[in-house]
């Protein structure tokens, strides 16, 4: 597949750039039956969605990964950590990162945290080990020096960091915002679960690579970032007692469809998965999407095309015609799996 297929043209205008308030007032896109009226909100989700579905959320918290640092030798700097590489180690994406020397230790613009610099990495990256002078935990220092890193097409800081959180964030460790979550509230999820819709949740670390794009010719060919998943093994057999019994599972998210897929796919409950979601995959256990408008030439669009085939294009010019905004502050789309893309639940692992 040509990555030109995965192209069109988005205007920057569409481009969100803060999240909609309240939450659940994202505007929603439905297309999938027997769902009825297309343009609705986030807050009529309990409406358009069938009694006994299971509704997977995906629980991992942004850490405020993003530290101002302040070179020993005068200047500003940044660190952005992107996830652990062992004995306190991090991968992280330095700037200037020419004139951050290895073995520097570095001090953020604000609270107690201290940066020493490691080796390159390829990608771009660096090692750094964070630590602290006064003995606070990582975590508090990361809270007093760090903040939440925005994807790059966004544009200022957020007045509140929390509305890059979802309000099932649980699970620390990510570095980009499972963001079909962030529309979701506890009204509408108490609403899903008085409509007879069970929830349930996974834990798949989000990296930034989420929002790189395809660089190379052929969708086959790119190469998509690792990420860190588990699924509870209680997630995982009400999901399964749904296929089973022909009731539909709703992923809210891409990282809930990549976690889920990951172990209907390999029957590993956890560990790292390299799922390239791509046409021709064919889906377990997920055939409903809750989903946000993506990049084009992206691997979140190619898994889109895979679960829904290429009518996503009407769906996109539809919404860019009727001024949905996009992206990670973005209005959502409600998907449905195509027939054609239907596999089967893996083994359950135990």
């Amino acid at each position: 597949m040509d990555v030109s297929e995965l192209d069109y043209e988005l205007p920057e205008s569409a481009i969100a750039q803060r999240p909609a308030t309240p939450r659940d007032a994202a505007r929603l896109l439905v297309a999938a039956a027997p769902a009825g009226r297309r343009n609705r909100t986030v807050t009529d989700l309990p409406e358009v969605v069938e009694p006994g579905t299971v509704v997977v959320v995906n629980e991992t918290r942004v850490i405020p990964a993003r530290i101002a640092v302040r070179r020993a030798g005068g200047g500003d700097g940044e660190v952005l950590l992107l996830e652990p590489a062992g004995d306190g180690w991090w991968q992280a994406l330095c700037r200037p990162s020419r004139r951050l020397r290895d073995g520097e230790v570095v001090g953020a613009a604000h609270g107690p945290l201290l940066v020493e610099l490691g080796g390159t990495l390829p990608g771009g990256r660096r090692l750094v080990r964070p630590h602290t002078a006064d003995g606070s935990t990582l975590d508090d220092a990361l809270g007093a020096s760090g903040t939440v890193p925005l994807p790059p097409y966004v544009h200022g800081r957020l007045d509140d960091d929390e509305r890059y959180q979802t309000v099932h964030a649980r699970s620390p460790g990510s570095v980009a915002a499972p963001t079909a979550g962030l529309h979701l509230t506890p009204a509408v999820l108490d609403r899903l679960r008085g409509k007879g819709c069970t929830l349930v949740a996974v834990d798949l670390v989000v990296g930034l690579d989420t929002f790189r794009p395809i660089s190379v010719d052929r969708v086959e060919d790119h190469v998509v970032h690792t990420e860190r998943y588990r699924v509870p093994e209680s997630t995982w057999d009400v999901v399964v007692g749904a296929v089973d019994e022909g009731r539909p599972v709703l992923a809210i998210g891409t990282t809930s469809v990549r976690a889920l897929e990951s172990v209907a796919v390999t029957g590993s409950l956890e560990g790292r998965t390299d799922l390239y979601i791509r046409p021709g995959h064919r889906f377990g256990v997920v055939d409903r999407l809750l989903t946000n408008f993506h990049l084009p030439r992206s691997s979140l669009l190619a898994l889109i095309e895979a679960f829904v085939g290429p009518g996503w294009r009407d769906l996109y010019a539809e919404a860019l015609a009727g001024g949905y905004r996009f992206l990670s502050f973005g209005d959502a789309s409600l998907l449905e799996r195509s027939t054609a893309a239907v596999g089967g639940p893996g083994p359950v692992a135990g």
